[in-house]
């Protein structure tokens, strides 16, 4: 059997968390900041963990980790 690749786009844009949580850079924060709320622009800030449904899929795009 050959191996499964890993999807490109998923290598660079998620990462695991020790605990098994996919962790995501937030959206809303590439153009049009200035009609955004500041309370909006400062809690898309750093990494979210994401829902357990999507994490399941992205988990399916990199079958041997990140």
């Amino acid at each position: 059997m050959p191996k499964m690749k890993t999807k490109s786009s998923v290598k660079k844009r998620f990462k695991v968390s020790a605990t098994g949580k996919v962790m995501c850079g937030p959206g809303n924060k590439q153009h049009g900041l200035i009609k955004r709320p500041q309370k909006m622009k400062r809690s898309n800030r750093g990494s979210q963990a994401m829902t357990p449904m999507d994490s399941r899929t992205v988990k399916q795009w990199a079958p041997y980790g990140l």
